[in-house]
């Protein structure tokens, strides 16, 4: 068995949401999310880290082409997320709501099917320089 690496891609995107439970009241969503839930939406500079572990090939001496994991990442998220309403551009927050941690699953379970299984994966995600969340927080 080789020896296994964590290489990692890092990347950026913007968008807009609002944090917002439906089944509640507009004082309950106010309480719980407070400016998360304005009526307008707000916005942040996400900051994204896609960890991939794995053994080095030792044809080429990559765990994975980081290449091939940029274009995946641009191809699958950036254009889907960069710049958008989560809320109202994304198909998956049209009934989930957008925190941190849910991107973080979403993104994960956009990639995971496009890498290697052998390859363990991460996401990373920065709302904020002090804000952020990881999933899954094993691997």
């Amino acid at each position: 068995m080789g020896e296994k690496v964590a290489v990692f891609r890092q990347e950026h995107f913007n968008a807009a949401h609002r944090l917002h439970n439906r089944a509640w009241t507009a004082e309950k969503n106010a309480e719980v999310f407070g400016k998360c839930n304005l009526p307008n939406y707000h916005g942040h500079n996400y900051e994204l880290i896609v960890k991939v572990i794995g053994e080095v090939d030792p044809e080429t001496g990559y765990v994975m082409d980081m290449k091939v994991l940029s274009d995946l990442i641009a191809e699958n998220v950036l254009e889907r997320f960069d710049h958008k309403n989560l809320n109202e551009d994304v198909p998956e927050f049209k009934t989930l709501n957008p925190s941190a941690e849910n991107i973080s699953i979403v993104i994960f379970k956009i990639l995971r099917p496009l890498i290697d299984q052998t390859l363990s994966l991460q996401i990373r995600l920065y709302e904020t320089p002090r804000n952020f969340v990881e999933y899954p927080t094993h691997i």
